[in-house]
């Protein structure tokens, strides 16, 4: 059983999920009509002093499934061009499954049964993940279908800030607004954020409370 403080293996931290950071980068808002145009997730660990860690990070470019909508706004501000020939894009049964490939991996081996999807206003990443699952028919899907960690509500409690370059910034976190809005920046960066909260927090009673080997 996790108590604050002690060393606790991944499987039993979180109740045996697993936090996965997501990003996505769409056509929109609507997870139903607009295109999920580009994902990127990354695997949290545990270093050997009971700290959360970002590890890897995997992220692909989505081709828009057929009939999708894309603003124009959207677009602008991930800079997005869908139809570029040089975008590498995949299929999103494709893209789903490359990117859940490294999760069941690590599923696997901490022995957490499930992941659950850590983002900032992550029921929008989620919506857009179950929308492609849906649309693509994939039968396991590694993620819990509606539990998720919102670094909004995380950074709101421990720095006072729900916008994630402010939420960054007040964790001591470098940030470079050239390089927002992409998936792999945003992500890594709201790893850093969720790590740095976590950690935090049991920093806050390591003092007071012994440390334990894990089990």
């Amino acid at each position: 059983m996790y108590k604050p403080g002690q060393k606790t293996p991944m499987s039993n931290r979180f109740r045996s999920y697993l936090p996965v950071v997501v990003d996505v980068e769409t056509g929109g808002f609507n997870a139903k009509t607009d295109a999920l145009l580009e994902v990127a997730v990354t695997i949290v660990r545990l270093d050997e002093a009971g700290h959360l860690y970002p590890a890897e990070t995997t992220s692909t470019h989505i081709k828009p499934f057929e009939g999708a909508n894309m603003e124009e706004k959207s677009l602008e501000v991930n800079g997005i061009d869908p139809y570029h020939p040089l975008r590498a894009a995949r299929g999103e049964q494709d893209a789903m499954g490359y990117l859940f490939k490294p999760i069941r991996k690590e599923l696997k081996e901490t022995g957490c049964t499930r992941a659950i999807l850590v983002g900032h206003n992550a029921a929008f990443d989620l919506s857009f993940i179950n929308a492609a699952i849906e649309r693509t028919g994939i039968k396991r899907n590694p993620f819990h279908p509606f539990s998720t960690f919102d670094t909004v509500s995380l950074a709101g409690l421990a720095y006072g800030q729900t916008v994630l370059s402010r939420a960054i910034k007040a964790a001591d976190i470098e940030w470079d607004n050239d390089e927002a809005h992409s998936a792999v920046y945003d992500t890594e960066k709201t790893a850093d954020l969720f790590c740095k909260i976590i950690n935090r927090w049991e920093s806050l009673h390591e003092q007071s409370v012994p440390l334990v080997e894990m089990g």
